[in-house]
């Protein structure tokens, strides 16, 4: 009888009934009888930082006797530290369904990679990379900031469990991020020749699919969330053929007319973004329970595939140019705290921690037929001093931190 009286209390004051769906099935909703319009808007500050162990092999093992398994040895310690302004607006455009909109500005996106305990700018370890990579005593530096691409989704609520308690609340949605952000342009060096902080735009067209299923059982609400996330090159991304000064003597013929006639187009020299597959397991549990004013706690577990491609990974700043990257997965958790001081206003705060499996951070085959034949001509974006067996370089230990808060304002 209290939660009733509460709920009705709530609404001869005019105010909006926060609903106690789970974040990830949340959805706004119009055209209800006790609410015409509903509107969701989040804004917050986000920082996040990924730290990689970034080992390269050695062309001759030490190790002569019997079968010589592959040497790595350290080269840098990498450090990416970036903080971000997101704004989210949803809007319910029916009942159960929504269309979102969402705008982040990247205040910087600094990156740091510092030599490993006992290299230095002369060691034999780092031989044959471009003068940028040493570029200071320390390692190499690159910087940047810009708005991020705009954010578009539309979500449905295919079942209720507010309407229908027999039932789980199930969302479907369709995520869309385009690419409005100006070109992040690898090939700048950022630190060395004293250019402002560049943009951070891939230029790339990102569709996700996801479903997501909660049920509320008691004051605890267990969920599930997985999704597909396809990317597709868009207009003006980034080819490493823009600046064929950068790349290898042997095989930059093919960037231009030659490479042209052989299938070498800038599809095929350019930015390759990765597929990703992303599963969420987690609850949500009420430690106060009142229908304005409340307080939950998330606990959910994290996993991703992250699928092999050519893109802005941790050595691209140094040797600027879009890097193969090998398939890795990340694993890890979440844990949140979300706080209603009324039945307006929320304030969230979470931390993520994620692992990355270890992979390659280069590795460009040296010859390959574009077009999918088997005529086999120079890869462009192949470069022998880092992409030979031998040369390679390769992500270990790789983590990245999440922290953010967020206002949430519901009307």
């Amino acid at each position: 009888m209290s939660r009733l009286r509460a709920v009705a209390a709530a609404l001869s004051l005019g105010m909006p009934f926060v609903a106690t769906a789970a974040d990830v099935t949340r959805v706004a909703s119009s055209f209800e009888e006790n609410d015409p319009f509903g509107l969701f808007i989040d804004a917050g500050i986000e920082h996040t930082i990924r730290r990689t162990h970034i080992l390269r092999e050695l062309a001759t093992p030490e190790k002569l006797e019997g079968r010589a398994p592959r040497e790595l040895r350290s080269a840098f310690n990498y450090s990416q530290y970036e903080t971000r302004l997101n704004v989210d607006v949803a809007a319910g455009i029916s009942q159960d369904v929504e269309f979102s909109f969402g705008l982040p500005f990247i205040l910087f996106r600094n990156e740091y990679g510092d030599y490993a305990e006992g290299v230095t700018a002369g060691a034999p370890l780092l031989a044959n990379l471009p003068a940028r990579a040493t570029g200071t005593e320390n390692g190499y530096r690159a910087y940047r900031l810009g708005l991020g691409n705009a954010r578009f989704g539309l979500a449905w609520a295919i079942f209720n469990q507010k309407k229908d308690d027999t039932k789980p609340t199930w969302v479907a949605r369709f995520h869309y991020e385009a690419p409005t952000a100006a070109r992040l342009d690898p090939s700048v060096d950022t630190y060395s020749d004293g250019t402002s902080r560049t943009p951070v735009g891939d230029r790339v067209h990102k569709y996700t699919l996801s479903t997501a299923l909660s049920r509320q059982i008691g004051l605890a609400e267990p969920y599930f969330r997985a999704s597909w996330t396809i990317p597709v090159r868009g207009p003006g991304a980034y080819s490493n053929c823009d600046n064929d000064g950068l790349l290898d003597a042997g095989s930059r013929g093919n960037c231009g007319p030659t490479g042209l006639a052989a299938g070498w187009t800038r599809a095929a020299t350019g930015l390759q973004a990765p597929h990703v597959v992303g599963v969420v397991v987690g609850s949500e549990f009420q430690i106060i329970d009142n229908p304005v004013r409340n307080i939950r706690l998330d606990v959910r577990a994290v996993g991703n595939f992250v699928g092999a491609g050519r893109y802005y990974n941790e050595l691209s700043g140094a040797l600027g140019k879009m890097l193969t990257t090998s398939e890795y997965l990340q694993v890890g958790g979440q844990a949140g705290l979300t706080v209603r001081v009324s039945g307006f206003l929320a304030i969230r705060g979470t931390a993520m921690f994620l692992y990355n499996t270890d992979h390659a951070l280069t590795g460009e085959k040296p010859e390959a037929d574009p077009t999918g034949g088997t005529t086999l001509s120079a890869n462009p974006s192949h470069d022998p001093r880092w992409d030979a067996a031998g040369t390679r370089f390769f992500a270990s230990e790789s983590k990245d931190f999440r922290f953010d808060a967020t206002a949430l304002f519901t009307f």
